[in-house]
């Protein structure tokens, strides 16, 4: 009864379930290479079985432990730097007065969301450059020697967080904005009467009408713990950072792309996605015994 009611709803749902279907779940049947010796000329049915030995061979790789310990150092870094700060953003532009410094602000903040990665990798090529880097520059100029940034173990994880940080603060706050606006006036209002100062405001209204949306998007952060984005690293990767830029999605494209070991990379990407799902199943229990706030 409803479908018939409501059947231009549904014909709007069709391009987003075909799309789903064709580019999501439509690839799946390819998780069968992890099992399997992939050859080109066999098929992805005609290629031997292997069972386990992908995985195996991944466990017992001497890049296991590399390639793990870069990918979760580098998803922690990234969510301990960039998970609270549009909180904070959101929060303190919530008590701005002023509405043209409040919407100029959020503008800026925005702005670097639509800056593409290959344009801010090479920003940070330009801006950290060891021969013309405005940041050498200054070093020089202070008496200090130039450094290889884009080249060292030390600034790698540093230049990747912190220019996702600043790309992505602004654009990520908007889900806080949006939550914010929706608390009651009147308690805040309540509160200025009876003497509550910003901070008092900000810890007994504000912080606890956040604490779902806070705690949702934690969890659903926290099944990516894995899927440090491949692009970025990519871009930024080279010979001398190496050794803690190799990452779980680099590692699967050379094997896959760059040595043609298909069945051994899909059973690696495989692998990420089990650990992940793993992870946002337990967080999610978690926080539904805890704060019984939960995804589902």
């Amino acid at each position: 009864m409803q479908l018939k009611r409501h059947w231009q709803l549904y014909v709007f749902l069709i391009p987003a379930v075909v799309s789903m279907a064709v580019f999501h779940y439509g690839p799946m049947y390819g998780l069968i290479l992890a099992f399997k010796d992939y050859k080109p000329y066999l098929g992805y049915l005609g290629s031997p079985w292997v069972g386990f030995k992908n995985f195996m061979r991944f466990f017992q790789s001497n890049r296991f432990t590399q390639v793990m310990s870069n990918t979760m150092i580098l998803s922690a870094y990234s969510m301990i730097a960039s998970f609270p700060l549009p909180i904070v953003l959101a929060v303190c532009l919530n008590y701005v007065p002023s509405v043209r410094l409040k919407k100029t602000v959020q503008n800026i903040t925005y702005a670097p969301h639509f800056v593409s990665t290959v344009v801010v990798v090479s920003m940070l090529n330009i801006f950290f450059a060891r021969d013309y880097g405005l940041v050498n520059n200054i070093r020089e100029m202070l008496g200090l020697e130039r450094i290889l940034y884009m080249g060292s173990t030390t600034a790698f994880r540093h230049l990747y967080v912190w220019s996702g940080v600043w790309q992505g603060v602004g654009w990520s706050s908007v889900i806080y904005f949006s939550s914010l606006s929706a608390i009651d006036e009147t308690l805040h209002d309540v509160a200025q009467v009876d003497g509550a100062s910003i901070i008092q405001r900000i810890r007994y209204i504000d912080l606890p009408m956040l604490k779902p949306t806070i705690v949702t998007l934690l969890i659903l952060r926290t099944g990516d713990l894995l899927s440090v984005g491949f692009d970025k690293v990519y871009l930024m990767q080279n010979s001398l950072n190496s050794p803690v830029s190799e990452v779980i999605s680099t590692y699967t494209y050379s094997m896959g792309i760059g040595s043609q070991q298909y069945g051994y990379s899909v059973a690696i990407g495989m692998f990420e996605s089990v650990v992940n799902l793993i992870m946002v199943l337990t967080v999610n229990q978690i926080s539904k015994k805890l704060s019984e706030t939960s995804v589902w």
